[in-house]
Formats: structure tokens, C-alpha cells, sequence
């Protein structure tokens, strides 16, 4: 078996996809991973700006079959790399309608395709995990309550819902993603800073704000990696 894909979704934007690519990037590097970050927002990279200097990366766009068709060629190409995709907030759409060709993929990829679905506290985000879910059924998925916007209890609607029993009756997780300071991913983000290089390179303040959001996330990620 080849090394899993992890596709970050969420399908609405603003519920932090990217902090949370990031954040498995950081963790896989420290593991000595080798990693294939795949960027979907080819309009606002904000990831790939972040990371393409520290970790293989490319720009997707899969608002069309051609990116599809790229999509798998380079997991094919890059079976020693751990596959990371950010999905950015319109690729719902062109998943129901060329999601398929990745589904149908895995097994002749030898890859397993591991989901971290983000959400808020609105209903919309998970009326969109079911329409990702019927259009990949072969992905395990993981739902990823990010505390940005509240702790687990404020998270009622997924908690009481049979969204969350179906996720676990699969096989999947209902975890939560640490929120981090506004001042310390403003500056990841306008600064263009990966993780590592904020650590390197902040004041020992938010340097040690950093460390701890960065070991909680890892506590996280150790569920399902």
C-alpha cells in the first residue's frame, strides 16, 4: 500500500481548511515525511505561498476534468509522498461531478484517502458532507470540529445529529482542531510564514502561543494518522 491521501474539506470557506493543512503539513514533516501538497485554490494559494518552498507543491485546478486527470497522475507519480489537498470553497460542485474518477482510483493507486472534513456550527456544512460523501463513499472520513468557533458543546447541531453517527458507524472520528490566537495566524498568513519558520523566527510570546496550538493539533493528528 502506498502512502494515504488526505484531502481537507469543507466546501464553504472560512472554516479554516488551510490553517488546518498547515497544520498536517507541520506534523508530517516532523515525521521525516516526504509530502505532495496539492493546492486547489489556484485564485488565493494561500497555503502553497506558505509552503512551496519547504515541501513538494502544486497547483490543481479542479473546477475542470483536466485537474482531475492531473490530480491522479500525480498521485501516481508520488507513491513514495503522502498526498495533502487543500480543497478550496467551490470544489463541491466539480466533486459531485468528477469525484468519481478519484474514487474509482484508490484501489489501483494503492492508496487509502483519508478525509478531515472542517466545520462550523451552521447547518450547511454538513449538508455539503453528505454530498461529498455520496460522491466519494470510498473515503474515510473524519469530521473536525475547529474551536475558532466555539468548544465541542457549542457544536449541538453535529454532536445530536445523525451526521455524527453515521461518520463514527464508519470508521470515522469526531475531533476537535485547536482555535490558535488571531495574532498568530495573521502573521502565518500575511508574513507568507510556514509553521516551522514562525517558531524560528517570532518573539518568544507568540513563539510559545505557536508551540502550544501546534501541540494540540498534533494530539489531534495523532488520532488519525
Amino acid at each position: 500500500m502506498n502512502k494515504d491521501i488526505y484531502l481537507i474539506g469543507g466546501s464553504k470557506g472560512g472554516v479554516g481548511k488551510s490553517i488546518v493543512s498547515m497544520a498536517l503539513i507541520d506534523y508530517f514533516l516532523d515525521k521525516k515525511e516526504n509530502i505532495l501538497l496539492i493546492e486547489t485554490d489556484t485564485s488565493n494559494p494561500d497555503v502553497y505561498k506558505n509552503y512551496s518552498e519547504e515541501v513538494n507543491s502544486k497547483l490543481v485546478d479542479l473546477e475542470e476534468a483536466d485537474g482531475w486527470i492531473e490530480l491522479l497522475n500525480l498521485c501516481d507519480d508520488y507513491k513514495d509522498s503522502i498526498v495533502i489537498i487543500n480543497t478550496k470553497a467551490a470544489n463541491n460542485n466539480s466533486i459531485k461531478k468528477y469525484g468519481e474518477n478519484l474514487n474509482s482510483s484508490l484501489e489501483a493507486l494503492e492508496r487509502k484517502l483519508i478525509t478531515l472534513w472542517v466545520i462550523n456550527r451552521q447547518k450547511d456544512s454538513l449538508l455539503l458532507l453528505k454530498d461529498f460523501r455520496d460522491a466519494l463513499p470510498n473515503a474515510l472520513v473524519h469530521v473536525i470540529r475547529n474551536e475558532y468557533f466555539g468548544d465541542e458543546s457549542k457544536y449541538q447541531l453535529y454532536n445530536n445529529g445523525k451526521t455524527k453517527t453515521d461518520i463514527e458507524n464508519q470508521g470515522g472520528l469526531s475531533l476537535n482542531f485547536p482555535d490558535i490566537a488571531d495574532s498568530i495566524s495573521d502573521i502565518l498568513y500575511t508574513e507568507r510564514l510556514s509553521i516551522k519558520k514562525a517558531i524560528e523566527t517570532l518573539p518568544i510570546g507568540n513563539k510559545a502561543e505557536l508551540k502550544r496550538w501546534k501541540n494540540l493539533a498534533q494530539i489531534t493528528f495523532d488520532k488519525i494518522a
